[in-house]
């Protein structure tokens, strides 16, 4: 007697074993996670293996390969920071200090999310972009090419070309502020899967931040304004930070997103 057919799983089926995955592995969103993967996934069998990757603790945008955001689809590796929801309000504070800015510096760029939501922003713009980590490089220039954007590899400033100093109008930079005895209290997608040099700002976590307050005004054109994002508790000393500079400073805050963001303006 010949054996039954192999009846492939439903879709509905395929969708409800992602689903059961993700929550044992206690995945909070799992059916929005699931459906994600399912749309991103060229075959079942590559559906079932991402939501393994998800399961064993790899965050949600790499295993998809991408990450949202300000309405773009951004490129994340393995290894490079993923760009976070509340840093839209870094982005949006820029916009509305600089709606004119043609020279942009993402500084710190990891994925270069920043400045290709600038450029997208903005329209037509020199957009520069700047990481110390080859992985966060690579990736960065994927995610700026559309706009014609350059990366370059570098310890802060050091990476930049001489030919932008005093020309910047909009430097945005999302510096590492995690107090380093506090990287241990993250989640464990960030601390065991995107690089310790995006997240550990020093013993108090505004090491990196006081380095780019220090070197901006020589690179702002008059006018130009320099964006940190921070921490509550953080904003009151990377004010003075920024006063220490010359810089006229304004900070912001968005209740929404939890989101703490430093401006300062030269002169």
């Amino acid at each position: 007697m010949p054996s039954s057919p192999t009846v492939p799983p439903s879709p509905s089926s395929s969708r409800d074993a992602l689903i059961a995955a993700l929550r044992a592995a206690g995945c909070v969103f799992a059916e929005d996670e699931a459906d994600l993967i399912l749309a991103t996934a060229r075959t079942p069998a590559e559906a079932a293996a991402m939501a393994e990757r998800r399961a064993a603790g790899l965050p949600l945008e790499h295993v998809v390969g991408w990450a949202e955001f300000r309405g773009l689809r951004i490129t994340v590796a393995p290894g490079v920071f993923v760009p976070r929801r509340r840093t839209e309000f870094l982005v949006e504070r820029a916009l509305a200090q600089a709606p004119g800015a043609r020279v942009v510096v993402d500084l710190c760029c990891g994925s270069g999310a920043v400045g290709a939501a600038l450029a997208a922003g903005l329209g037509p713009v020199e957009l520069h972009a700047a990481d110390i980590d080859p992985a966060a490089v690579r990736c960065a220039r994927a995610n700026v090419a559309a706009a014609g954007g350059h990366v370059h590899q570098g310890d802060l400033f050091e990476a930049l070309p001489a030919r932008l100093r005093g020309r910047v109008d909009i430097l945005a930079a999302n510096v590492p502020y995690v107090p380093s005895d506090e990287i241990g209290l993250l989640p464990q997608e960030a601390r065991d899967h995107e690089p310790l040099v995006a997240l550990d700002g020093g013993t108090d976590g505004l090491d990196v931040l006081r380095r780019v307050a220090a070197g901006a005004p020589r690179w702002l054109a008059p006018g130009g304004c320099v964006l940190v994002e921070t921490s509550r508790h953080q904003a009151p000393a990377a004010v003075a930070a920024f006063e220490r500079a010359g810089l006229a400073v304004r900070p912001a805050v968005s209740q929404e997103l939890c989101a703490h963001v430093v401006i300062g303006v030269r002169l």
